[in-house]
């Protein structure tokens, strides 16, 4: 199997998330399940079934969760000399060709992406054109909108 790409960040908050799952939201669930059989028929028991429902979404979670950590591997990029290329887990500044508008992305994994932070998957396209590429060098996205150009301004490894 291929092991999947992470940061150190991305590892820690799915570690998190596999902890409170297991401490907290388990054990929560299991006491939801016997306080609804201790109200007798479960087969009309709203609350027995919610909370069943509950279990299973958590139990396929759990799993999830221990599958992408077992298979990932954790890159953490501030033990790389900084080249000024793009690689898995830069930041990198660049400048949009047409509206000169700057714009700044950390290349991280599928699950750590968040536009909103900043974070762009390694998978994305326009992760993808700059993987590879140094300062100074201009990129060019394939979007729905048509190709837009980018240069790059600076990458960090932070």
């Amino acid at each position: 199997m291929q092991k999947v790409p992470m940061t150190v960040l991305g590892a820690e908050m799915l570690r998190d998330e596999l902890q409170r799952l297991k401490s907290v939201e388990r054990p929560k669930i299991i006491l939801a399940i016997a306080e609804a059989r201790a109200h007798g028929d479960l087969k009309e028991n709203a609350e027995y079934h919610a909370a069943r429902e509950q279990q299973s979404f958590a139990e396929g979670r759990i799993q999830e969760i221990e599958g992408k950590l077992s298979n990932c591997q954790v890159i953490d990029v501030t033990q790389f000399e900084n080249t000024d290329r793009v690689i898995f887990g830069s930041t990198v500044s660049m400048m949009n060709l047409q509206t000169q508008e700057e714009v700044k992305y950390k290349i991280v994994g599928e699950d750590e992406a968040n536009i909103q932070s900043g974070k762009i998957s390694v998978t994305s396209p326009i992760a993808r054109a700059m993987v590879g590429k140094f300062a100074g060098d201009a990129v060019e996205v394939q979007t729905p909108d048509g190709v837009i150009g980018y240069e790059i301004i600076e990458v960090e490894y932070i």
